[in-house]
């Protein structure tokens, strides 16, 4: 597929799928009037490349963890190293964190949407 039609059918611009192109994140081939073709699987790489930005991690940690994540068969890889484990876990911890500050967060709004809510005395 042409790199319009990937963009139309993950929702991510030209310019971002040229990008993760650029860090190494996917590949496409090149026809021979220069376009990109993109294969089916490109769907399934662009949507984990998003869902990993979102949690925070840098292109470059996703470029080492997008071979480990899954096998064709879609099995968990076995080839993640040591140190690739060791950052992950890092920021897995860190996202714990944010999701635990983000739950005090909603707690302080349900409180004050409560006291807000409640009927005059």
């Amino acid at each position: 597929m042409r790199i319009g039609e990937l963009a139309r059918r993950t929702g991510v611009s030209e310019r971002s799928l040229r990008y993760y192109e650029k860090q190494g994140l996917m590949d496409a081939e090149r026809t021979p009037g220069g376009h990109r073709e993109y294969a089916e699987g490109a769907v399934d790489r662009v949507i984990r490349i998003q869902e990993l930005f979102a949690a925070g991690l840098c292109s470059e940690k996703i470029a080492e963890l997008l071979p480990c994540m899954r096998d064709s068969d879609g099995g968990p890889s076995r080839i993640a190293g040591g140190r690739l484990v060791a950052d992950l876990t890092v920021e897995r911890d860190r996202i714990n964190r944010m999701i635990a500050d983000l739950i005090r967060s909603r707690e302080v709004l349900d409180e004050v949407i409560d006291a807000a809510s409640a009927p005059p005395e």
